[in-house]
């Protein structure tokens, strides 16, 4: 498989040839003399690198101190105003209105920037040369969270001043260094040249202060060198931006807390009068509005404490209307529709459907599994990791490999929202198609429609998308978390943008922030974060030949669906949902019509994934090494409707209500009919754990070899099921989410919200991702299982369809029934 393009600066590759030197006489450059460095690299110039200011050691020494005294003298200070008044703080902010808030701001921090991500906007404003020349947005990159749209919300100051004023500043140094990154890629703030000195910033011990900033050269010891070409530790330039960073912000929440205690004279804020008293305790999100948010968790992130590495978190994120967005669905400029046969547009599709469906499972099992390993290694080398130290040889490895792995996931998901956000029904007004060539009509190119006129939010949501489907040097520069959580903020602040996504492509914006959301969290792993790029230099082809290894049978799933192939030209009459071939009246009372357009409905989409698993065997090396493969073999299985019986007088259970199907195994078939006869792979090894008995729920068994071939037999042990007693809005979500049509007689729309009331009330907390993604996590069950389910966009309404698809999957997760959920009294 072709990997994602990088654009990280390769010494050898082809591309560096033309900054090989050629022509310089390194003997006339003093390396001490960053102009004399960089002139002769071709700095200073249009498209050049900016040259930095040079410092002599004292003078780096100098202000180094200057600037640390300042932080600490701040910080003591902010720790004892917090220590005996951050109750009263956080009541007082909590209760003053947004036009308070921004007047005590604004003068603790004149002219503060106006809106949420200032450095983004300020990049947008700037061209490179105005940036290079002098930007006039400085404070807006150093100080990317101080704005007045953020902080002047209820939580955020209160957040802010808690972490820093309990916590050592050299805990922020490295995330401090990382929100200043997009300021030096932009070529918006250059730091000072200092060569041969590096800046001690992380894990300073609190009773040494006084090494805090301290300058080591690199002729004392070879370590010191290390220490800064491996991002542990800081080049000097660096250091200072950093120092700066927290001196300001440090004084700034000072000047706060003095003006929220206003009528408190400043010399009496740490008197007797006030004693020190405990911390108090201030509610989380889902604590106030009963559900978590991952956009919440992500834009307080700056705000709080550094977090910690949970491989258990992103272990969970990863464990868990196509023709329509079809470039061929554009018209050209003139009007007219695509030139290519049903049969050749059909087949695309189908194929496109198959490969991704092949290609996602394939992925997600692969970063769940690596995850799932990380979260053992860091548990094994708990005792010896040290911010003094470098990290185990294994458990490093491990990390690069998952976050090359991570990198290469987005590949797809790019690549298919290039291909589908133009062309998706909420967009094409936007576009028009072009022709590359009148010969070949499987090149298909997309042009803005040139009589339309874009709005600002059209303009500002077009350039997100284009930013992350071109995958170039704009995303590099910006790094794809901060693009991913713009769009998700124009998407939920602007009703103009949201309306523009339809909701597959919702869907992939939420599979792209999963994945984003993972590369985030591997690099709050700090300092470690910072030396990843650096280390990956020595494991990267290692890496890319085990990826490469790694990635064949996905490689081979891709050329037997390929169009090129052209099998797919067979599955069209199979695939295609003409003349009814797919009608499911599911939602209507059973009648022999019904119950015969349901069954043959189930017939025909077995007869097309039969087939599309036999091309499967012939095509992809019979999916060996695969999960897919791994997963069709295994005891799972499909439930189908029987065929129609005419009523006699219905039976009757002991609630009253009419008898279901006697014969449950009739209903059962296997996941694939043509996989299950094939033999089930052997069952990896696994370490001994401690398994928690699980009471609520089917626990799902490994297949017995001895049945391999016969169809699997339904769950008949004795699993004692909870009941769990609802409200009236509640049972009428569970009524259709498992709807029994001789217990229910309309099924209707279920609104988003009384989905997550009735999955709150039986014990999830339900957290929303990005995009249309939310996540169910289990707190008052016994299970440990989460599970994650797509909002409907735009409408914000489940229809019966998708209410079935959600009741079918927490009965395979669960073991939940329609019967286990009766009204409270």
């Amino acid at each position: 498989m072709d990997l994602r393009p990088t654009h990280q600066f390769d010494p050898w590759s082809a591309d560096a040839e033309r900054f090989g030197g050629s022509g310089i006489n390194f003997d006339d450059i003093d390396f001490n003399d960053p102009a004399s460095i960089f002139k002769a690299l071709g700095g200073g110039g249009p498209g050049g690198l900016p040259i930095p200011k040079a410092e002599s050691p004292d003078s780096v020494r100098r202000t180094a101190k200057n600037r640390r005294d300042s932080i600490f003298a701040s910080y003591a200070k902010l720790h004892d105003i917090l220590e005996r008044h951050e109750d009263t703080i956080q009541k007082r902010w909590a209760k003053k209105k947004k036009a308070q808030r921004l007047q005590i701001l604004l003068k603790a921090w004149p002219n503060m920037a106006p809106n949420h991500r200032p450095d983004f906007e300020a990049f947008l404003k700037e061209s490179e040369q105005q940036r290079m020349m002098g930007t006039k947005y400085r404070d807006w990159f150093i100080w990317p969270y101080i704005n007045q749209e953020d902080l002047s919300r209820p939580r955020l100051l209160p957040l802010l001043l808690n972490s820093r004023g309990r916590h050592h500043p050299c805990t922020f140094a490295g995330i401090d260094a990382t929100n200043t990154k997009f300021a030096f890629v932009t070529k918006a703030v250059v730091p000072i040249f200092l060569n041969e000195y590096t800046m001690i910033l992380n894990g300073v011990d609190e009773k040494h202060p006084d090494d805090y900033g301290k300058l080591l050269s690199w002729d004392e010891h070879p370590s010191n060198f290390e220490l800064a070409m491996s991002q542990r530790q800081f080049l000097p330039g660096e250091g200072l931006l950093v120092l700066d960073v927290q001196d300001r912000l440090l004084s700034f929440l000072v000047k706060c807390c003095t003006e929220i205690l206003h009528e408190i004279p400043e010399d009496q804020l740490l008197g007797s009068k006030y004693p020190v008293r405990p911390e108090p305790h201030m509610k989380e999100e889902s604590e106030t509005t009963g559900f978590d948010s991952l956009a919440v968790l992500a834009a307080e992130a700056p705000y709080r404490v550094p977090a910690k590495l949970e491989f258990g978190r992103i272990e969970s994120l990863l464990a868990l209307e196509l023709q329509e967005h079809r470039l061929e669905t554009l018209k050209d400029r003139w009007g007219k529709s695509y030139p290519v046969n049903d049969e050749i547009l059909w087949s695309r599709i189908l194929s496109s459907l198959v490969t991704t469906a092949y290609i996602e499972v394939e992925v997600y099992n692969e970063l769940h599994r690596q995850a799932k390993e990380l979260q053992g290694l860091q548990e094994k080398y708990a005792k010896v990791i040290s911010v003094k130290d470098d990290l185990p040889k294994e458990y490093l490895k491990a990390l690069l490999k998952f976050r090359f792995y991570l990198y290469q996931a987005t590949k797809g998901v790019l690549g298919e929202l290039k291909h589908t956000a133009m062309s998706s029904p909420p967009m094409r007004y936007l576009s028009s198609r072009t022709q590359g060539s009148s010969r070949d009509l499987n090149k298909v190119a997309v042009a803005f429609n040139p009589n339309h006129k874009m709005t600002p939010v059209e303009k500002r949501l077009v350039w997100l998308l284009r930013t992350l489907w071109e995958d170039g040097m704009d995303l590099f520069l910006a790094s794809q978390p901060i693009v991913v959580d713009e769009l998700e903020r124009l998407l939920e602040t602007e009703t103009e943008a949201s309306r523009m996504i339809s909701s597959y492509v919702a869907g992939l914006i939420g599979q792209l922030s999963i994945i984003t959301q993972c590369m985030r969290q591997l690099d709050c792993y700090q300092p470690w974060a910072r030396s990843f790029e650096t280390l990956n230099i020595d494991y990267e082809d290692g890496i890319k030949a085990a990826f490469a290894e790694n990635s064949k049978p996905w490689a081979a799933i891709l050329q037997a669906a390929s169009e090129k192939q052209g099998r797919f030209y067979s599955l069209v009459q199979l695939g295609k949902p003409a003349s009814k071939r797919f009608f499911y009246p599911v939602d209507k009372r059973r009648t022999k019509e019904n119950v015969q357009a349901l069954r043959s409905a189930e017939d025909n989409l077995d007869e097309f994934w039969k087939a599309v698993d036999q091309i499967m065997y012939k095509d992809a090396n019979n999916l060996e090494n695969t999960f897919v493969r791994k997963l069709l073999t295994q005891s799972r299985s499909l439930q189908r409707t029987p065929e129609w019986a005419e009523p006699s007088t219905p039976a009757t259970n002991e609630k009253g209500a009419k008898a279901a199907v006697a014969n449950v195994d009739d209903l059962i078939i296997p996941l694939s009919s043509f996989f299950f006869g094939l033999t089930a792979p052997k069952p990896e090894p696994v370490p001994s754990q401690k398994i928690k008995v699980k009471t609520r729920g089917t626990t799902i068994a490994p297949a017995d070899p001895t049945t391999t071939g016969k169809t699997p037999a339904p769950d008949t042990s004795d699993d004692k099921q909870p009941t769990f007693a609802v409200d009236a809005r509640s049972i009428k979500v569970f009524r259709t989410l498992f709807y029994n049509p001789n217990i229910t007689s309309s099924p209707g729309e279920v609104p988003w919200n009384d989905f997550l009331h009735a999955m709150t009330t039986t014990g999830f907390m339900a957290e929303k991702l990005y995009g249309s993604v939310w996540q169910f996590r289990p707190t008052n069950l016994d299970v440990e299982r989460a599970i994650q389910f797509h909002e409907p966009h735009p409408k914000g309404k489940l229809t019966f369809t998708m209410a079935r698809r959600i009741g079918r999957r927490l009965n395979r997760a669960y073991g939940w029934m329609g019967s286990m959920f009766v009204p409270e009294k």
